[in-house]
């Protein structure tokens, strides 16, 4: 790949490696693995109630995925990136009954004890956790795609979440079917594929100082999105907006 020119006022874009590093310690300092509430759900600290109350806050998250991976296919000028961005919203949506990625979502929260009608009723997503994800979609419709593809680069560490996550729920909420872990188990690979698909796509294109400081802002914004969502659902079981799901916290720990 030949190197771009200098800008007028002599900055030079940064070398392939030094942007990718550059765009990596992004997700390592700021990736909502690092949430206080995802810290406790991996150390098995969690009430069901909260697991709950997070599962749905979440779904709402996942169900809004193939709505922003559209507006990016539509905004892809090149065949084959079209058709490399498709298999995003065939892995949520599913190619067929069997669904995908959506439909584990689902399964999950039904083995954590929640009613697919449950899931499904946005109305009862907090406030702030549904202003997260339509702050997220926005952006990746009025962005240039450049931005949008950027802020899809949370991927690069959700692998090693997915693994911590999984045997987080193995060794701690023995109570939810292992068969409900299908959507982490999954986006192991699904996400390596994808993380290495949008940056490959953001190496190509960001080959301005400028461009680049706005992929790096965009993933930043992104982590910012993931940790809101986070703080949404942390604030919401604090205040007992959930009802009387954590009054009963403490007899919810011994199981569902």
């Amino acid at each position: 790949m030949t190197a771009a020119a200098p800008e007028p006022d002599g900055r030079a874009p940064w070398p392939a490696a030094e942007f990718t590093e550059r765009l990596r310690a992004v997700t390592r300092a700021r990736y909502h693995d690092r949430h206080p509430f995802n810290q406790r759900m991996h150390r098995g600290e969690l009430t069901p109630a909260e697991l709950r109350r997070w599962i749905a806050a979440r779904f709402h998250y996942q169900r809004h995925i193939p709505v922003k991976d559209a507006l990016i296919l539509a905004a892809l000028e090149r065949p084959e990136d079209r058709r490399a961005w498709l298999r995003r919203i065939h892995d949520q949506d599913g190619t067929d009954s069997a669904g995908g990625g959506i439909e584990r979502w689902l399964r999950l929260g039904e083995a954590a004890g929640l009613d697919r009608e449950e899931l499904l009723d946005a109305s009862r997503v907090p406030p702030g956790v549904r202003f997260a994800v339509e702050a997220y979609v926005d952006f990746c419709r009025r962005r240039p795609v450049l931005d949008a593809v950027a802020a899809s680069l949370t991927e690069l560490s959700a692998p090693d979440l997915m693994r911590t996550r999984t045997a987080a729920f193995e060794r701690h909420y023995p109570w939810i079917d292992p068969a409900g872990l299908a959507y982490f188990r999954t986006r192991v690979t699904q996400g390596a594929r994808d993380a290495e698909q949008a940056l490959a796509l953001v190496l190509a294109r960001a080959r301005t100082p400028d461009e680049q400081q706005r992929a790096v802002s965009a993933l930043e914004f992104k982590c910012e999105v993931l940790w809101a969502l986070l703080d949404a659902v942390d604030v919401t079981g604090m205040a007992g907006a959930t009802g009387t799901a954590d009054s009963s916290a403490s007899a919810d720990r011994c199981g569902a």
